[in-house]
C-alpha cells in the first residue's frame, strides 16, 4: 500500500502532531476530464497513498483522512460498488505490503455496514500493525461525527443503566474516551481540498479547537507541497484555546 517509509529531518518548526484531512473532489476532478466518477476515485486513492508517505515522513504523529461518510451511501448505485471494490484492492494490498511498515493503521466508523470479506480485512489490518511505533493512520469509513458522538452517548448511558455510573460523574473526558479516537489527540489541522469550506460531518467533537485550513484543490491534484503550505499556514496561527 505504501513505498518504504524511512524518515527524514523534518524541514518545520512547527508540526501539527496530529491532522485531519477531508478528501474532497475526485468526482469534480473526472467530471472536468470526461471520465466516469470512479476514475476520480481511483486517482484520489493514489493521492493517498502518497500523502499519507509524505506526513509519516515529514514526523506526523497521527494522520486522519476522510474516506467514505455515512452520507455516501446515499450517491449512485455503480458508484458506491466502485468505491467499495477501490476499498477492498487497497486493503489486500496493504496486507502483502505493509510487513515492512512501522506504520499503525486504524479504522474509525462504523464497520459493520461493510461487507464480510471487507471487515475481515480490516481487522486482519488493525491486527498486524497493532504494535506499530511510527505513525497512527487513521482511515475514517462509513464515517459520520454524528454518529460517533451518538456512539459514544448509548455507550456511556448504557452503563448509567447498569449502574456503573451516575448521570452527574459524566465528564467531556468519558464522553472522548468512548469515540472511536480515544486515546489518541485532537487534530491540531484540518485541511480540506476542493474549493468547499465546511466541515461535512468530520470530527465534530474533536474538531472543537482544530485548526482549519482550504486549499482551492482537487484532491487528485494534491500534493506534498500542498500539505506544506497547510504546515506553513498552520505555523503562523495564534492557537489560544478559548484564552487570552
Amino acid at each position: 500500500m505504501f513505498s518504504d517509509n524511512k524518515k527524514t529531518s523534518s524541514k518545520f518548526d512547527i508540526i501539527p502532531e496530529h491532522i485531519g484531512i477531508i478528501m474532497d473532489g475526485n468526482g469534480r476532478w473526472a467530471k472536468k476530464r470526461g471520465l466516469p466518477r470512479k476514475a476520480g476515485h481511483t486517482a484520489g486513492a493514489m493521492t493517498f497513498r502518497k500523502i499519507a508517505r509524505y506526513a509519516s515522513d515529514i514526523g506526523v504523529k497521527y494522520l486522519t483522512v476522510y474516506a467514505f461518510s455515512t452520507e455516501n451511501w446515499n450517491r449512485p448505485e455503480d458508484e458506491v460498488s466502485a468505491l467499495m471494490k477501490l476499498f477492498k484492492q487497497y486493503l489486500e494490498e496493504a496486507i502483502r505490503d505493509f510487513s515492512e511498515e512501522n506504520m499503525r493503521i486504524k479504522f474509525l466508523g462504523d464497520i459493520s455496514g461493510f461487507s464480510s470479506d471487507l471487515r475481515e480485512l480490516i481487522e486482519t489490518i488493525e491486527k498486524n500493525s497493532a504494535d506499530r511505533t511510527g505513525m497512527t493512520l487513521n482511515l475514517a469509513m462509513n464515517y459520520g461525527g454524528r454518529n460517533e458522538i451518538l456512539s459514544a452517548c448509548r455507550k456511556i448511558a448504557e452503563a448509567a443503566v447498569n449502574g456503573d455510573i451516575k448521570p452527574e460523574e459524566i465528564t467531556e473526558k468519558m464522553i472522548a474516551d468512548n469515540l472511536y479516537t480515544a486515546t489518541q489527540p485532537d487534530p491540531d489541522l484540518i485541511i480540506r481540498p476542493s474549493g468547499e469550506k465546511r466541515i461535512s460531518n468530520f470530527m465534530l467533537w474533536q474538531a472543537a479547537y482544530s485548526e482549519f485550513v482550504y486549499l482551492n484543490i482537487l484532491w487528485p491534484d494534491f500534493e506534498p507541497k500542498h500539505l506544506d503550505e497547510a504546515i506553513e499556514e498552520f505555523a503562523k496561527r495564534n492557537r489560544r484555546f478559548g484564552g487570552v
